[in-house]
């Protein structure tokens, strides 16, 4: 049985004590007009009802229609020095109520989430628990050089969350927005929606200086995701690099990103994709995708208020187990937030684009063109997570409104269908668990259309530390999902959220 005394274990351990080691002279006085930093305690908690009313044939009446309660807490302690720091973090998911006849045969498979989790924690159709926690380990590294608010050279060692498209913090609120929403964790996430997330183990070094910032990491992916037990680490090797530069005039604001990253897979699981069973059953050969690409963010005040625009894409080579891999994926919007007197109230934000990524268009090949999208955060750009951005296109509408500073809602209309009808209409978040791939396919059936999705979600921020949501989708499946759901194509999913974090 493998050891659960890892790298980041005995960080968490030593850094307390190597902190005060560390540090070479009693700190000044408050006299001195000096504030010594000092241990400050971590704590976060949420806790979401979530309900699902999947995608049902016409004469199913009970599985796919159920409810269940995540919560996720965490608490540690951080210190943040000048030219050093570390951090200690538990956390502590619970998972109550999942439902146990949520996961049929293929072709119809995990009935919704709560499926996902029952299926990774064990919980059977008639037997085992419902309900369970567990506590690991979320973050334990330690930090030389300087914080990323101060700029200059930080290297990162041990167990910790990152983002791909977030390496820097915009001064700009809308260049923010629009990098958090439709840019950040596309390829790389920790998968916080989760009721458990992940984290990666290894070295994270940056430079920060004048908005210019160069980001490289070598790291292996935690179990976690759907898996409530997050201490183990898997055979996935994760490296990334990028380069980010300000795009910023007199009437302007932006970024620009280059970056490439590459995901090898060890673990010998059996590969989801569009060939027949007995082949990918007979194909373990590793994993290995290398990625190349960007994204360009800008805004501009006009005289008819603020535009922006965004072009993101990537393209991808390499070995997908026995076949040659070769994908792409782009994405173009623009949005505005009108300057009319009579709209300022409800500072509305209108935002359009189109997404496409590339499927695979003959099983029989050697060649596989399924656009991976490796380790990603999904449900920020699926938020009716019943697909993932593989083998999809994707047309949307969205509409921003903030009726106050603490209020915000969002409608969102989107038109969904396979890239290619020979592939399979993919869902997951990618490896968090030893012994699956992370994404599940079901056929396409020869069709294309997948969903016509419509959901709104409102947050309020109660105070500074407690906030509350509420989500609701419905999803009008297609010819893809009426040939594995005949006769009532049709699904609901709705949640509220509490959080609170310090």
């Amino acid at each position: 049985m493998r050891s659960r005394f890892t790298l980041p274990m005995v960080l968490a351990l030593i850094t307390p004590w190597a902190s005060r080691a560390a540090q070479p002279a009693p700190p000044q006085t408050a006299s001195a007009g000096v504030v010594a930093p000092v241990v400050a305690p971590v704590l976060a908690l949420r806790v979401r009802p979530e309900l699902w009313d999947w995608f049902r044939a016409a004469d199913d009446r009970g599985p796919g229609r159920y409810a269940f309660v995540g919560v996720h807490a965490r608490a540690g302690l951080a210190q943040q020095r000048a030219r050093w720091g570390w951090r200690a973090e538990l956390a502590a998911p619970a998972l109550l109520a999942l439902p146990d006849d949520a996961n049929e045969g293929a072709p119809r498979g995990q009935l919704g989430l709560g499926g996902s989790y029952a299926v990774a924690n064990g919980v059977t159709f008639g037997g085992g628990r419902r309900s369970l926690a567990r506590v690991f380990l979320k973050q334990g590294f330690v930090r030389v050089g300087a914080p990323p608010k101060d700029g200059g050279h930080a290297l990162r060692l041990g167990r910790w969350e990152f983002s791909d498209g977030a390496e820097v913090a915009p001064a700009s609120q809308t260049v923010a927005a629009v990098k958090r929403d439709r840019v950040s964790q596309r390829l790389i996430g920790p998968f916080g929606w989760s009721h458990v997330g992940r984290s990666f183990d290894g070295g994270h070094y940056s430079f920060d200086r004048g908005g210019r910032n160069v980001t490289a990491l070598l790291a292996r992916p935690t179990q976690g995701a759907f898996d409530a037990n997050g201490w183990d680490e898997l055979d996935v090797t994760l490296g990334y690099a990028s380069l980010t530069l300000p795009t910023n005039g007199r009437r302007l604001a932006g970024d620009v990103r280059l970056f490439a990253a590459y995901y090898d897979d060890a673990r010998g699981v059996l590969k989801t994709d569009n060939r027949p069973l007995a082949q990918r059953q007979g194909d373990d050969r590793r994993l290995a995708v290398a990625t190349a690409g960007g994204h360009w963010v800008q805004t501009v005040r006009t005289g008819a208020g603020e535009a922006d625009v965004l072009l993101w894409g990537a393209l991808q080579g390499g070995d997908w187990g026995r076949l040659s891999h070769r994908a792409h994926a782009a994405a173009a919007e623009a949005g505005l937030q009108p300057a009319a007197a009579a709209l300022a109230p409800l500072h509305p934000w209108v935002r359009a684009g189109w997404y496409r990524a590339s499927g695979d268009g003959d099983a029989a090949d050697d060649r596989h063109g399924t656009f991976f999208t490796m380790l990603p955060t999904p449900r920020i750009y699926a938020r009716f997570p019943f697909f993932t951005p593989m083998n999809v296109e994707d047309a949307f509408a969205s509409l921003l409104l903030r009726p106050r500073s603490t209020v915000t809602a969002r409608f969102d209309a989107r038109r969904l269908r396979l890239a290619e009808r020979a592939d399979l209409w993919y869902a997951g978040g990618g490896a968090f668990e030893h012994g699956s791939f992370g994404y599940a396919g079901r056929p396409s059936n020869g069709a294309r259309p997948l969903a016509a999705l419509w959901d709104l979600s409102v947050d309020w921020r109660l105070t500074t530390r407690w906030t509350l949501g509420a989500y609701a989708a419905r999803a009008d499946g297609g010819a893809v999902v009426e040939r594995i759901f005949p006769g009532r194509g049709r699904a609901h999913f709705g949640y509220a959220e509490l959080s609170y974090a310090r």
